[in-house]
């Protein structure tokens, strides 16, 4: 599945209302990790295409849903299930740790 590409209006429908997992990828095009990290998160969505859903939400053209969650650096990658943030990683994470966040999400 294709990493869909959320907004503040697209949000709610998309992550809060899903029934099925969403890993979000809170990002900027001028925060180098968040470019580093971005390739990991587009193959991730690929793996886990039956599993989960992924999203991008660029914080500087949608600061609303960053700052109801939190999100005070980026990257940050934030797990929902059931509408409810489960995990959070902060920062350029390698591919296996994002892969056990995603598993220990699943497994709940």
């Amino acid at each position: 599945m294709a990493v869909i590409t959320l907004s503040d209006d697209t949000f709610e429908q998309e992550v809060l209302k899903n029934e099925t997992p969403v890993l979000v990828d809170f990002w900027a095009v001028w925060c180098a990790p968040c470019q580093m990290i971005s390739p990991i998160v587009d193959s991730l969505a690929e793996e886990y295409s039956d599993k989960i859903k992924v999203g991008k939400l660029n914080v500087d053209e949608n600061s609303q849903m960053a700052q109801n969650y939190g999100v005070m650096s980026i990257p940050t990658l934030m797990i929902f299930k059931n509408g409810t943030p489960q995990k959070t990683l902060i920062g350029a994470q390698p591919k296996e740790a994002i892969k056990t966040v995603i598993e220990e999400v699943l497994e709940k």
